[in-house]
């Protein structure tokens, strides 16, 4: 029996939740929100596509009850506010801050031995507290934002290679940001064939570029951040963990000396599997790679010094 916590549940929890569910990617899920009735009207609805879709998975939907998530293998977070016109990035920060460290007190209440995937924002950031405040082992906190930046460059990949995208292995690494991720175009490939080699480089440039505003497209297009990608991307990483898959993915954690940082949660590739992140692979960057993930972890560590600068860590 496997048990899967979702921490709320607007349009990317949900959609974490239904995914989950349609594959049978545990055995009962826990959608919870702080909205009275939201989680509950969600996972209704969820639960009378079983009859279509023919899965075995239970999901629940519960208010504030954090009793109801006891036992979690798995807890996903992704509760917070989206920034406001007028809002800073400091306010943004304090406001998300104090949310977090609520409900990841009231989920290791409950699920003291739970695997958790931070998705609220600025991810990176949440990370690096949930590390810092929970005191749990680094390897049990993990942000999830380079699974979705990896999904975006190699569908873009796919439209310039006329291709299906499950033919392509791309990765993203650094902050999960417009300007701080970092697409390896050098370690792309499609079928073993390096996309270097298959397309030219103001077209591979232009991939790079289109895949570091990925987020902002949709929002642009859709009036509010996307959801789909993100869910299913959440999913992704909870089923690499309960199948204990050993799966190398790009996420964010804690390093000590890795990519030679100290004291920062940003995405690096890490063997995901039972006991949440196992290890960090060490991709040896070239010099200009070196270069741009020096300079992502110099912004992420501007956001995390808000924290300090607040006194929430």
């Amino acid at each position: 029996m496997t048990k899967v916590t979702i921490v709320g549940a607007g349009n990317v929890g949900s959609t974490c939740a239904n995914v989950l569910v349609s594959n049978d990617s545990a055995s009962e899920v826990v959608l919870i929100d702080i909205k009275p009735g939201y989680a509950e009207g969600k996972a209704l609805d969820i639960m009378q596509s079983q009859p279509t879709l023919g899965f075995a998975c239970k999901l629940i939907g519960v208010t504030s009850d954090y009793s109801k998530t006891a036992n979690s293998d798995v807890v996903v977070i992704t509760s917070g506010l989206p920034r406001k016109p007028g809002m800073t990035r400091e306010e943004l920060i304090g406001v998300n801050a104090g949310i977090v460290k609520d409900v990841v007190s009231n989920i290791l209440s409950a699920s003291p031995n739970a695997i958790l995937i931070i998705v609220s924002n600025p991810m990176d950031t949440m990370t690096y507290l949930t590390c810092k405040t929970s005191k749990l082992p680094k390897n049990r906190v993990i942000g999830f934002g380079g699974v979705l930046d990896s999904s975006r460059f190699i569908y873009y990949l796919s439209q310039a290679l006329a291709t299906n995208g499950n033919n392509i292995d791309g990765m993203v690494i650094g902050g999960h940001g417009d300007t701080t991720m970092i697409p390896l175009k050098r370690l792309a490939h499609c079928k073993g064939l390096p996309v270097t080699e298959l397309l030219s480089a103001e077209k591979v440039n232009q991939v790079v570029a289109d895949t570091m505003v990925g987020g902002a497209t949709l929002t642009k297009l859709l009036g509010t951040s996307a959801w789909m990608a993100p869910g299913a991307a959440a999913a992704f990483m909870v089923k690499a963990i309960l199948n204990d898959e050993q799966r190398v993915i790009p996420c964010s954690v804690y390093l000590e000396g890795e990519y030679n940082q100290k004291d920062i949660c940003i995405g690096v590739p890490v063997k995901i599997g039972k006991n949440g992140w196992e290890n960090i692979i060490d991709l040896k960057l070239t010099e200009e790679e070196k270069a741009l993930f020096e300079k992502s972890a110099n912004a992420v560590r501007t956001m995390n010094n808000v924290l300090h600068d607040m006194k929430l860590i």
